[in-house]
């Protein structure tokens, strides 16, 4: 198994970034990598409960994944299950992302995002890049 973690900084105080990373509203802004956009969603991780959404890419292909928020600790921390969807809807691999939310010294907040238990490394360095490219969309809805 293999883990992934990314930390980012945010002017903002931690109840705004958490705000940012749970409430549907901001998720719609920011959820996905760049140039796929949200053909489905039941994205709410203010709550524990099922959350999921499909992604089109610009070919028109469909990436759905879904899971379980398991943990709401506001403003400090969100933590649910992950699971891609293959293309007969069977759901695959359970991992796990979880947002922490800490503040930092000039009173804005550092924003770490883990994910954990992917299959191996390829599957690491491809979420890599998905995270990342998704946080970008973040930094700018956020202002970093």
């Amino acid at each position: 198994m293999s883990d992934l973690t990314l930390e980012r900084n945010f002017p903002q105080p931690p109840e705004k970034v958490f705000a940012f990373v749970t409430r549907t509203e901001h998720l719609l802004s920011w959820w996905g990598p760049e140039g796929m956009g949200l053909r489905a969603h039941a994205l709410d991780f203010t709550r524990p409960g099922a959350w999921s959404s499909t992604l089109v890419n610009a070919e028109g292909g469909l990436h759905k994944m879904s899971g379980e928020v398991i943990e709401v600790d506001p403003p400090r921390a969100v933590e649910f299950t992950w699971g891609w969807h293959d293309d007969k809807d069977v759901r695959g691999h359970e991992s796990r992302v979880r947002f922490e939310i800490e503040p930092d010294a000039k009173g804005g907040s550092i924003f770490r995002l883990i994910h954990s238990g992917l299959v191996d490394e390829e599957s690491a360095a491809n979420h890599n890049r998905g995270w990342t490219s998704t946080l970008r969309k973040l930094e700018q809805l956020a202002g970093a």
